[in-house]
């Protein structure tokens, strides 16, 4: 995303999701803990609107993505969203499947890592927030459960048939998204969905000291490692290889490969800058 800001100025208050931000460290968490985090027209809105502030402003170095109370995100508010879509017409249904799938393009395109801290039920549009991140972590109580086919809609939904194959394999994720059961954690980690299980009510701790260690690091070298992974899943090798060229190219002119070979020289560790 462009770091160039417009006339508009950084939003203060951000009505369907509480931010905060600590050296260099953003914390965002979804707060309806009496509707289990169920999302909004607003949320939805909400979070598109601030990955991309957080991306111009290029003050966040990593970010953790968590529910408050007793789980992550149930998904769509059965009344604010699906009983509002029943009256819309096709341009404005397509208008929000647009912007629900804008969230999960911003989560993937940030420059920044995104780390899911998670805990009881992510389900639907929950279940996706979760598989866009970069990391998953995860106490025992998590549930993965793509429900979109148990209420007459297509599992592929907010692009979930394009990225589950690619982190659980093409079997494990048309089970997934077809039949819509539950993924309960230790079946979850075996599949590869996790990135780690840790112990019941420590998924928001570990989330925090990863999304630590990463802000800590080089960067830009975790952007362009970010954006990488993402812009190569449908390029043949030969292309591939030669972004990675270009990638590394530009990364060994920058401050922190100089920064890196100065340290290991000086027997130090590196003073990372993302430059």
């Amino acid at each position: 995303m462009s770091p160039f800001p417009s006339s508009a100025s950084p939003t203060e208050d951000w009505r369907h999701l509480r931010l905060t931000v600590s050296d260099s460290v953003a914390t965002v968490t979804l707060a309806r803990p009496e509707k289990l985090n169920a999302l909004t027209f607003g949320a939805y809105a909400d979070l598109r609107d601030l990955l991309a502030e957080l991306s111009r402003e290029r003050s966040v170095r990593a970010l953790v993505l968590g529910g408050e109370g007793r789980g992550f995100c149930s998904g769509g508010d059965v009344d604010d969203i699906i009983g509002a879509t029943l009256a819309m017409n096709t341009a404005e249904l397509l208008d929000f499947n647009r912007m629900t799938g804008q969230v999960v393009r911003a989560i993937r395109e940030c420059p920044f890592p995104v780390v899911a801290a998670l805990h009881g039920v992510a389900a639907g549009a929950g279940a996706v927030l979760a598989l866009a991140a970069d990391f998953r972590i995860a106490d025992p109580t998590a549930r993965f459960a793509f429900l979109f086919t148990k209420v007459g809609l297509s599992g592929g939904d907010m692009g979930a048939a394009y990225l589950l194959p690619r982190v659980v394999g093409l079997g494990h994720a048309t089970r997934l998204l077809m039949l819509g059961e539950p993924v309960r954690a230790p079946e979850a980690e075996r599949i590869g969905l996790l990135s780690e299980l840790t112990e019941e009510g420590r998924a928001d701790e570990r989330a925090a000291e990863l999304a630590r260690r990463l802000a800590d690091g080089p960067a830009l070298a975790h952007a362009q490692t970010k954006a990488l992974l993402t812009a190569e899943l449908d390029m043949p090798l030969a292309a591939s290889v030669e972004l990675d060229a270009a990638t590394q190219a530009l990364l060994m002119n920058g401050e922190d490969y100089a920064e890196f070979h100065a340290a290991f020289t000086e027997k130090r560790p590196p003073k990372w800058q993302g430059r």
